[in-house]
């Protein structure tokens, strides 16, 4: 994420700055900085410094983390970035490319609740004794915990 030469001090955005800049707050900065996603240097009074590639690294992180992305997913996404130089649009598709397949998956699987939740709210029966998606003899508990009917990727555990 940083070259070898220091950026001037005009160049860096404080906490603050940052916090405006990318809508986030400054504690979900002070976490994602403990867990290595991001990086600050730190003034001689301590306090944190960012490099503007920051705000690049925290929308992919918000992006990252809306399409369901574990923190540790983000986390081995941003370490095929490159350290030495600020990452390029030729970078950031190539790490993007890799969620074409669990969104489409995750259309696929909100596409399908909406089909059933739409026969079931619209067949107007309000009995789910003589509903066609009950589970009367509770066969759903064979499937494991959580709820069983919901399409796979929308059983995934929650970040």
């Amino acid at each position: 994420m940083t070259s070898d030469a220091k950026p001037r001090a005009d160049q860096l955005l404080t906490i603050g700055e940052l916090t405006r800049r990318s809508g986030l707050a400054a504690s979900a900065l002070r976490f994602y900085e403990r867990e290595g996603l991001i990086t600050a240097t730190r003034t001689s009074g301590g306090q944190r410094r960012y490099e503007r590639a920051v705000l690049r690294r925290l929308a992919f992180i918000r992006a990252a983390r809306s399409v369901g992305l574990s923190l540790d997913e983000v986390r081995e996404a941003l370490e095929r970035l490159p350290a030495s130089r600020t990452p390029t649009k030729a970078d950031w598709t190539a790490i993007s490319r890799s969620w074409s397949r669990r969104l489409d998956e995750q259309i696929e699987a909100l596409t399908a609740l909406r089909d059933k939740l739409d026969s079931c709210i619209g067949c107007g029966c309000l009995s789910l004794a003589r509903c066609r998606i009950s589970n009367a003899e509770d066969l759903a508990a064979q499937a494991g915990p959580g709820a069983a009917y919901l399409p796979p990727a929308l059983r995934r555990p929650t970040p």
